[in-house]
């Protein structure tokens, strides 16, 4: 049963016959061919067929990967199609198998761990194996292959679309950035002589669109600002205009204004066209991750982890922790909890589950999204028909596993929160939200039906604290025992009324605390709802913005005086009084205590005096 050896190279194929028919059985072989000689001595040259140039070494390495048998290789293996039970070595086990199904031959490949070592010793004595090749030959080819190799692996990646979608997603958060501090610029250099255009317009691209048709601020009663402005808005910005407090500016700083706030407009509408083109990568590369998680945080995790492969490998685990590793081994290192979300906190279903719930959503989410990542990653699906033809695939078909998944976890993010489930069949907005037609509904009048007295409950009367005791004549006998027990009944109920008093007084002084904190925490406020018009105008008397008087007006901290001016309360004057309040209180504890502490002292004068009295008592009765 003889023994061939299949040898791939750069240069070509080569077919070897051994000398030892059980050369693979043994268990020396390292040792056996450990020289040039030695494997010379074991094997001979048979056949050998050389590639003309690296282009045809690549299209027979490419075949080579996915287990066919090329034409080239056929043309050598015929010339043992004569042997009979012959035995081949082969070093890929794919190249094997379909060695072993070609009907022409009636060889058995052999393809397992025992031919390592074999094929070891002829990469190592190549040269010496084929003396009719040179050895900067076998070198060139070698370095040829590689280069072709190279090419050909980024040309025909399958993850190219990936590095599109990482290097679109950073290059979106760079603009994010860039873009905030040009806006900031533009409103620090403008503000000089038009600070109050701030104040109205909080949109940047509005306001640098302002800036390009306005010019300088005296411009603003003849310029149309209805394309880039509501009319409200318009019509405070003319208004400012003309009592502006702003510093005068020349034309060359003029110019130079407009030039930077037309890079903020440019740098504006290209982050949208870019924010569309990652959209529509993220749409046609993971559609169904897309569904789940969003266009912007499935970009993100794939830019975290460098491709969509790499990211569909990792479990769900893994990828409900993904950006927040440092915390995470910060956490195992101090034994604290570890954190429970990364990058997926930013999903639109995390955002809406409350603090409770943000956990349990994102495990959730997490492991949906593991598996519309790997029917991304691994799944095909064919838009080719029985008859050849294209078929068109729509989007919400391949993204069919994600749209569900949505939904279900939809169904028990509001199962969690206690909402009632939607039904199939409606539509559920971005931020979760069902949404609905516009409609007019009448305002709900007041029912004055409805009104009742409230009923006072039934007082029961109370024994007063104080009462008139007659006086007895003193008699003997009977008489001094009754005393004596109506004297102790009598310090009895001195006792229970102390103890009343003193209960009295403390839940008298925790219902002013109370008090104290509810008249801190809300201050007077003017009642009713204002316009913005109305903000506006007490913002200005304020001295403050109109965002900042509209959160202290809506926090209870504005005060307004007796001629309609509003006075804002700052945090420190709130914990002044907070302080002096929780002095107060103590204060009025502490005098509680005391007069507790002097009542007890004086009912035990009385108690001691009272049993002096009845020992006198007792003497005389026992005398007579």
């Amino acid at each position: 049963m003889p023994l061939f050896v299949l040898a791939e190279t750069p240069a070509g194929y080569g077919l070897f016959k051994a000398k030892d028919k059980k050369l693979l059985s043994r268990d020396d072989i390292a040792e056996q061919l450990s020289s040039a000689e030695a494997i010379n001595s074991m094997l001979s040259l048979r056949k050998m067929v050389k590639f003309e140039d690296s282009a045809q070494a690549l299209s027979e390495y490419s075949s080579l990967t996915e287990g066919k048998v090329t034409p080239l290789l056929q043309q050598l293996l015929d010339d043992i199609k004569e042997e009979r039970k012959a035995s081949i070595a082969v070093a890929d086990p794919k190249l094997g198998a379909a060695i072993n199904v070609l009907p022409e031959l009636q060889i058995s490949p052999v393809s397992d761990s025992t031919t390592n070592d074999l094929f070891r010793a002829i990469k190592t004595y190549l040269p010496e194996l084929f003396p009719e090749l040179d050895s900067d030959y076998l070198g060139n080819m070698a370095l040829a292959l590689s280069h072709s190799i190279s090419r050909h692996k980024i040309k025909f990646s399958p993850d190219k679309v990936d590095i599109m979608i990482v290097q679109a997603i950073k290059l979106l958060d760079d603009l994010d950035k860039e873009l905030n501090n040009y806006a900031m610029r533009v409103k620090e250099w403008y503000g000089w002589h038009f600070p109050e255009l701030d104040r109205i317009l909080n949109d940047n691209l509005a306001y640098a669109r302002v800036i390009e048709h306005m010019g300088i601020r005296e411009n603003a009663a003849n310029t149309d600002l209805s394309e880039i402005l509501p009319e409200d808005l318009e019509t405070r910005v003319k208004a400012a205009a003309e009592v502006s407090m702003g510093t005068e500016i020349g034309g060359i700083d003029l110019d130079n204004i407009k030039l930077l706030a037309e890079q903020v407009i440019s740098f504006t509408e290209y982050r949208q066209q870019l924010s569309l083109y990652l959209t529509s990568r993220m749409k046609a590369l993971a559609p169904n991750t897309t569904e789940v998680l969003g266009e912007l945080v499935g970009a993100r995790l794939i830019a975290h982890t460098g491709s969509l492969m790499k990211l569909a490998k990792s479990p769900g685990s893994t990828i409900q922790v993904l950006g927040a590793e440092k915390a995470l081994f910060r956490a195992l290192k101090t034994k604290h909890d570890t954190p429970k979300y990364g990058l997926i906190y930013h999903s639109s279903l995390v955002g809406q589950a409350t603090g409770k719930n943000k956990g349990k959503i994102a495990r959730m989410l997490a492991a949906k999204a593991a598996l519309c990542l790997r029917v991304d990653a691994l799944s095909d699906l064919s838009n080719e028909g029985i008859d050849g033809a294209d078929i068109e695939i729509d989007d919400d078909e391949r993204a069919d596993m994600g749209i569900r998944l949505r939904a279900n976890l939809e169904d028990k993010l509001r199962k969690l929160e206690g909402k009632p489930l939607v039904s199939r069949g409606a539509k559920i907005a971005p931020v979760g939200a069902t949404p609905s037609k516009f409609e007019v509904k009448p305002k709900r009048n007041y029912n004055a039906d409805a009104d009742a007295p409230i009923s006072e409950p039934n007082k029961t009367p109370s024994k007063p604290l104080i009462q008139e005791v007659e006086d007895t004549p003193m008699a003997d006998g009977d008489s001094d025992e009754s005393e004596s027990e109506d004297e102790a009944d009598a310090a009895i109920h001195r006792s229970a009324r102390r103890h009343e008093e003193k209960e009295a007084r403390k839940h008298a002084a925790r219902e002013a605390k109370k008090a104290s904190k509810k008249e801190a925490s809300t201050p007077a406020t003017p009642s009713g709802k204002l316009t913005e018009a109305d903000y506006a105008r007490l913002a200005d008397e304020a001295g403050i913005s109109v965002k900042k008087f509209k959160r202290k007006f809506e926090r209870g901290d504005v005060k307004m005086g007796s001629d309609g001016s509003p006075q804002v309360i700052s945090k420190k004057d709130i914990k002044k009084q907070k302080k002096e309040e929780a002095k107060a209180a103590k204060a009025a504890a502490a005098e509680a205590d005391d007069a507790e502490v002097e009542a007890d002292k004086s009912s035990k004068k009385k108690r001691k005096h009272n049993d002096d009295d009845t020992e006198k008592k007792s003497k005389k009765k026992s005398k007579k």
